[in-house]
């Protein structure tokens, strides 16, 4: 689904930042340049002039808060997209999708549901030679692959644990002093 927005007069269509999430940016600077944007997009079309089209409030007015823990970037949209675009420079990106992967499993309602989506992220994220392939000691492998074919809302919590631990000692204070986010917070403090 696409929110309409008022941009310089004219209406245009941006993409929800939840798909931005799984969609490939390529460069750390589409990243600030996408995050700039919707925090710019003023208005619904609708005469309700103070409020983001696609957010409750300005996406990077949460930006100095990241660097208060790995929970504050990982519990916002923009910050997913930031941090996941710092783990792409890094060649680590499995690591936030898995994370974000395991988050939505775990709000599945269905049986069927559950099935297809633990085989999808076994599948993607947890078996020997996956396309990407997460970081995790072979017990936890093990145990995931010996419980996938009668898989529970806490099928991959181990792993996610272990990969939080991983993203929130390794790559997280490497993203705080990165130019990514040095950036976002020079825009942020611009304004």
């Amino acid at each position: 689904m696409f929110h309409s927005c008022r941009l310089g007069g004219s209406f245009g269509f941006v993409q929800p930042l939840d798909s931005l999430v799984f969609q490939r940016i390529t460069t750390p600077s589409s990243v600030l340049q996408d995050l700039i944007s919707f925090s710019l997009c003023r208005g619904r079309g609708d005469g309700d002039k103070g409020r983001l089209c696609c957010f409750p409030k300005d996406p990077l007015e949460d930006v100095e808060t990241w660097s208060e823990s790995v929970d504050k970037v990982l519990s916002c949209k923009a910050g997913q997209i930031a941090f996941r675009e710092f783990l792409k420079s890094e060649y680590s990106e499995e690591n936030i999708l898995f994370w974000i992967a395991c988050e939505e499993y775990k709000k599945i309602k269905t049986t069927p549901e559950m099935i297809s989506s633990a085989n999808r992220i076994y599948s993607e994220f947890v078996q020997t030679e996956a396309p990407r392939q997460i970081n995790i000691d072979c017990g936890t492998r093990e145990n995931i692959t010996k419980n996938i074919s009668q898989p529970s809302l806490t099928s991959f919590d181990s792993a996610q644990k272990l990969i939080y631990s991983l993203m929130a000692r390794d790559c997280y204070p490497r993203f705080l002093k990165s130019h990514m986010y040095q950036g976002l917070l020079r825009r942020n403090d611009s304004r």
